[in-house]
């Protein structure tokens, strides 16, 4: 245990040695839009607000957790570049993208993307105490409910124009379904949410809070599969049958996280049963060598072999979750082989950070980015603080 938790701090702080040596753009501003995994710079790529929103999390919850002054100029660093150029003055909410320079790129107002960077501001608060950031959550957050929130059938839309007007083309990505409500997005209002509450307890606030953990509780895990169900329609009809193994691991301890932050005595129970429900199903994806496979088609019976990054990186997490609130040592022992897995295939000793991932014959995955709209330091660097944290009071 006591070398896990030592490995996990060095792993920790050769990420954020990584990102603060190779992103920032020093010609341009902010932090360049993508690296791929020989290190090579593309300097005039487009920058995602996802990828910034991450690094502003990342290396906020790092000084939180430090009181290293050098993670919090690289958070004062994201902060200001974020609200110069990604935040919409006129309409409101998140650009998606801006170019290389910082002019918007892709204007549509992806609600994924707006819960994160709520999610960052939030954690930034706390490492600065500074009002006019928190002012600017609560902001987003009015936002999010004024055009995202059904308050019909309950839930968030995913996505709208510029001017919050209806989309044809709803997905947040190529792969996703085009569906008017998703798991993925629902998952990051909720944890987005959770980070606010911890700042600014509304009654409000709790309230959404208490419907999205419910969400999930009711709509989202399947009953019949104990997986996560991922696309539906505006009236929570489940669209299409993928099973995301490390979504299902992300979650079963971001809903119990949520409502602990609520403090629901009642609701703290069902998710705990929750979360072991979660582990177990997601543990239906773990391969010999201790890593999580990406997804599965049940209806096709057919498993992408492929290992990405972040769903290991979160096995760590969830898995640890479920044997804290189970006390089954196989939990555990899971989140030690996904280390040790992570150690011996994902992490790149030569150029440094984590690859995008390995093919089924082990294999890196090519094309992938180092750095990328996609591709952040916040899984990896979030399981490590995690773990830290969780170890530290066992």
């Amino acid at each position: 245990m006591q070398n896990f938790k030592r490995e996990i701090k060095e792993e920790l702080d050769q990420i954020l040695r990584y990102w603060m040596k190779f992103t920032p753009d020093e010609t341009n501003g902010g932090f360049v839009g993508r690296i791929d995994n020989e290190n090579k710079v593309y300097n005039e790529a487009p920058k995602g607000s996802v990828l910034n929103a991450r690094i502003l999390w990342t290396f906020s919850a790092a000084y939180n957790a430090t009181s290293n002054s050098e993670y919090l100029k690289i958070a004062d660093k994201a902060y200001a570049y974020i609200t110069e150029f990604f935040i919409d003055t006129e309409y409101g909410g998140v650009f998606w993208s801006v170019d290389y320079k910082g002019t918007p790129f892709d204007t549509k107002k992806q609600v994924y993307a707006i819960a994160f960077v709520l999610y960052a501001f939030c954690e930034y608060y706390k490492s600065t105490g500074n009002k006019v950031v928190k002012t600017n959550a609560i902001r987003l957050y009015h936002l999010i409910q004024q055009y995202s929130y059904d308050e019909i059938k309950g839930g968030y839309f995913e996505a709208f124009s510029r001017n919050w007007q209806p989309m044809e083309d709803l997905r947040l990505s190529d792969k996703d379904a085009n569906e008017k409500k998703t798991m993925n997005t629902h998952l990051h209002i909720l944890e987005a949410y959770t980070n606010l509450y911890r700042i600014w307890p509304s009654q409000k606030l709790a309230k959404h809070q208490r419907e999205l953990v419910n969400d999930f509780l009711h709509y989202i895990i399947s009953p019949e599969t104990g997986h996560l169900d991922l696309f539906f329609d505006e009236d929570w009809k489940v669209k299409g049958n993928t099973i995301s193994y490390g979504h299902d691991i992300e979650a079963s301890w971001l809903l119990l996280e949520a409502a602990e932050a609520l403090k629901d005595d009642d609701l703290i129970i069902r998710c705990k049963v929750a979360a072991v429900t979660l582990a177990n199903a997601a543990a239906e994806g773990l391969d010999t060598d201790g890593g999580l496979w990406y997804e599965y088609e049940p209806s096709e019976h057919l498993l992408l072999k492929q290992k990405h990054w972040w769903p290991q990186a979160e096995a760590m997490v969830g898995f640890i979750n479920a044997w804290q609130v189970s006390k089954d040592e196989k939990y555990l022992q899971h989140a030690f082989h996904s280390w040790q897995f992570i150690k011996q295939f994902i992490l790149d000793k030569k150029n440094g950070e984590w690859f995008w991932g390995v093919n089924g014959d082990y294999s890196i995955m090519n094309g992938e980015d180092k750095v990328g709209i996609w591709k952040c330091p916040y899984h990896n660097s979030r399981a490590c603080l995690e773990i830290i944290r969780r170890l530290s009071v066992e």
